[in-house]
């Protein structure tokens, strides 16, 4: 699994900066900022295929908006594009930068280079301003929406076995989705694409969401995306790309976004869900709970029932407990991993708490925790819902320099609590996960960086040095290429040459 963040990004006083131009800078000033970090490696676009689609076809080049073209933007030259020594993808997405985490094998890593991401992006808006003299200086944003109409995406990539029915993933997880920004949603001040009603709800995203399955991901936004490009073997996994989520920076909220989603993935995999879920309207019901943060909102089902989305929630929590009942042979939190009982632990003290009003959960859910500190600040100085110092405020949020974002001074406070340290998220910079093919990649920039040319999810590209062809190594088995398989051969062969000659079995 991995997430993709593109962050909102802008000079204060200065609303006529290109944000492509302004993104490009903050990418390249930190690829090329002496840190001692990264190396300026190209991304490799081949085997890119954005316009194929789950459901067994592709879309037209010709007919295709000029945003899901995204294997074109080599050609741009103000696209900035590097890959990081922690085997990470940092480049410039439509108008905004992007920070693509490693691949991982555990929320608790998806959490730790995750959050990486956002001392990248700080250091890289650092960088830029002081690269162009900005004086205000450049700001980035944790966030999904600008307040005024525009949205940004946060998206989460999941492995899944190319046998699994797609129908099946859109139908089993449309009403998973649709409930679980109750436990993950950022929160927003305003109702509508563009705030135009007063109010504060659950998530971000939920009102940009315009179908109910499709290919795009900047307009009519679908809950569940079509595109099938695995960045991996085709004929064994599909990548699930989810573009729903919101961008997290309550690490509980974070750990439960991707733990429960995979959980039940695992789930639908199995074959052993066996209820019907399915909404009557799904995109009428995200945003029906979205905009009800008391969580007392019904909505209807196709057999009849009108559910909340804790209701639904917990029917999806009974089926992954039963399920891996059933794959362990017994309970679940006593024979499980470390990771899956901690997520099911987290998972249902969550919702408990949301069910019964209790205080924990503002330490815990991100849109609560930031609803309680608007609340305060309406108490304080009597604002209603559309006054503009709240739409600050919930900005404010997710400021990404250090300092300044209040969602990191309530962590620092105690108020929303923090499951990483300090000291593993540094590391989660420069060092790549030590479980994926991320490790092979992020290596061979870290030692061969003057010998990759290019590298992607898929492929590292080496120059030899002696004015030959390059020699693309292929990376398309997600579970080769870690520390343990390749950290050896790594260390026999210091140069590339070496390196290729090893693995060409010479």
């Amino acid at each position: 699994m991995g997430i993709e963040t593109e962050y909102g990004i802008a000079v204060p006083g200065r609303p006529l900066l290109d944000p492509v131009v302004l993104s490009g800078r903050v990418v390249q000033r930190y690829a090329a900022g002496g840190h001692g970090r990264v190396h300026r490696t190209r991304w490799d676009y081949a085997g890119e295929s954005p316009l194929v689609d789950a459901r067994g076809f592709s879309v037209s080049r010709a007919l295709a908006h000029e945003s899901q073209l995204t294997d074109e933007w080599a050609d741009d030259p103000r696209v900035a594009n590097v890959v990081l020594t922690n085997g990470a993808r940092l480049y410039v997405d439509h108008a905004h930068p992007e920070y693509s985490s490693p691949e991982v094998t555990t929320p608790r890593q998806a959490l730790v280079w995750d959050r990486a991401g956002e001392l990248v992006m700080a250091e890289a808006a650092r960088a830029g301003s002081s690269d162009a003299g900005e004086d205000p200086p450049i700001d980035v944003y944790k966030n999904n929406t600008d307040g005024k109409g525009a949205s940004y995406g946060t998206h989460e990539n999941y492995l899944v076995a190319r046998a699994t029915p797609f129908e099946r993933i859109v139908a089993q997880l449309t009403p998973f989705f649709v409930a679980r920004q109750i436990l993950c949603g950022a929160g927003r001040v305003g109702l509508g694409q563009n705030s135009e009603r007063a109010g504060f709800q659950i998530s971000s995203r939920a009102d940009f969401f315009e179908a109910r399955v499709g290919l795009e991901t900047t307009f009519r936004r679908p809950i569940v995306n079509t595109r099938d490009e695995p960045h991996a073997q085709a004929s064994h996994y599909r990548r699930l790309h989810v573009i729903i989520g919101d961008a997290n920076l309550s690490e509980v909220s974070a750990l439960l976004k991707v733990g429960t989603t995979s959980l039940v993935l695992g789930l639908i995999e199995s074959g052993r869900l066996d209820e019907d879920l399915s909404l009557l309207d799904p995109v009428a019901a995200l945003k029906v709970i979205s905009h009800d943060p008391d969580l007392r909102a019904r909505v209807d089902l196709v057999d009849g029932r009108r559910l909340t989305g804790l209701e639904i929630l917990r029917r999806y929590q009974a089926h992954v407990l039963r399920h891996l009942r059933d794959e362990l042979g017994g309970d679940p939190l006593a024979l499980a991993d470390a990771d899956t009982v901690e997520v099911l632990r987290r998972w249902d003290a969550v919702m408990s708490a949301l069910e019964v009003g209790s205080p924990e959960a503002g330490r815990w859910v991100e849109w609560v925790a930031k609803r309680d500190l608007l609340e305060g600040f309406r108490a304080r100085d009597g604002l209603d819902w559309d006054d503009p110092r709240l739409v600050l405020v919930d900005l404010q949020w997710s400021h990404g320099t250090a300092g300044k974002g209040l969602a990191r001074r309530l962590e620092a406070r105690g108020r929303l609590e923090r499951l990483t340290t300090e000291e593993e998220v540094a590391r989660a910079v420069t060092d790549p996960p030590p479980t994926t093919r991320a490790w092979f990649r992020g290596e061979c920039i870290r030692r061969y960086p003057r010998s990759v040319v290019a590298a992607s999810w898929q492929s590292v590209l080496l120059d030899r040095g002696d004015g030959g062809p390059l020699h693309r190594i292929a990376t398309s088995e997600p579970l080769r290429g870690t520390q343990e398989l390749t950290e050896d051969v790594l260390d026999r062969h210091p140069d590339a040459p070496g390196l290729l000659t090893a693995l060409a079995g010479g």
